[in-house]
């Protein structure tokens, strides 16, 4: 980990990514393309020009979720800082913060001490996003951190105030299947103390065509999305992904209740990644699973959630029912309290 100081008084900034690729960094990459099910993970979406490219998905007319989940948050946000009263806000894949925006208003206009602490992978759009909220609001405080989720929670920073909210929108937990998601939580639970809050947004369960259009836009911007995947490969390995030789797969499967994007492979080739001394062939026909996205039953997930020791404050949906907010509590687990 390394610690840099940007200019502004008010912005700390902690880098834990290694700027240097090793082998080490790459494992996930060979485990994923060496599955009968080959997969990459979708953390690799987000360099600069990918992180770009979901801020244009998030303006789609197909995609609902976004604009669902932020006129939830619109309606909301005031109920929630009622809640809570005032905390550090730390935010999971934070990219531009265009939701989080609305909960620092809120904040604001209850006269709370603004502080928060957006998590990028993405450096460029965090760094960005941070200029661009100190000038926007004059009493913040910002700590930025550029890294992996898993990174950040291991990392994150003591709390400035007596109280913090984790915040993880855009229904992203649901790119993690259900072991997985069991394993984030239980993650999450260990970052918080007991008392302090967890918001959660959720993509629910609904009609299967209104879901396989908001991935496979008409203007084609999620296959290229997906596809810049492979340059950001390419670029961090040093591999030979040729773009042309792909193409964008989604479908939903009703069986997971997910959303799976693919590449497909238009061709028997070898990929060959020079960084990592490997290699990797793929037939014509087969397909990289790129991302999962699950749609979740609210009553399910919010019983999973209270079994793991977050107690729901607030539960808000859309007047469609197709996506909820989650305001969660912390609660004690065996050795937590006295």
């Amino acid at each position: 980990m390394r610690i840099e100081y940007c200019e502004h008084p008010r912005l700390r900034w902690i880098a834990l990514e290694s700027p240097q690729v090793t082998v080490a960094e790459g494992l996930d990459v060979i485990e994923g393309l060496s599955q009968p099910q080959k997969t990459l993970p979708c953390r690799y979406f987000y360099d600069d020009r990918g992180s770009a490219l979901f801020e244009q998905i998030c303006d789609l007319p197909e995609y609902y979720p976004t604009r669902t989940e932020q006129g939830i948050l619109e309606q909301y946000a005031r109920a929630i800082t009622q809640l809570t009263g005032a905390c550090e806000l730390v935010e999971l894949g934070s990219g531009s913060s265009r939701k989080t925006r609305l909960l620092l208003e809120a904040y604001s206009e209850l006269d709370y001490e603004l502080q928060y602490c957006p998590i990028d992978v993405s450096a460029g759009i965090l760094k960005a996003t941070a200029l661009d909220l100190l000038g926007q609001y004059p009493k913040l405080k910002l700590c930025g951190l550029a890294g992996t989720y898993e990174q950040a929670l291991a990392h994150l920073p003591p709390a400035e105030s007596e109280n913090r909210m984790l915040i993880f929108l855009g229904s992203t937990i649901g790119n993690l299947d259900e072991a997985a998601c069991d394993r984030f939580l239980t993650r999450i639970r260990q970052a918080l103390q007991p008392g302090e809050f967890f918001l959660l947004g959720v993509d629910l369960q609904k009609s299967i065509p209104i879901i396989e259009a908001a991935y496979n836009d008409a203007q084609g911007v999620t296959a290229q999305f997906n596809l810049n995947m492979l340059q950001h490969l390419n670029r961090q390995f040093q591999a030979n992904f040729d773009l042309h030789q792909f193409a964008h797969w989604a479908f939903y499967n009703p069986i997971q209740h997910q959303i799976e994007m693919h590449l497909r492979s238009l061709t028997a080739q070898t990929v060959q990644f020079k960084a990592l001394e490997y290699e990797v062939s793929l037939e014509a026909g087969e397909t990289i699973q790129t991302e999962i996205s699950r749609k979740f039953h609210l009553p399910t997930l919010i019983s999973k959630l209270e079994h793991l020791a977050f107690h729901p404050l607030g539960t808000w949906t859309d007047s469609q029912g197709w996506f909820a907010l989650l305001l969660c509590q912390r609660q004690c687990s065996s050795g937590d309290c006295p």
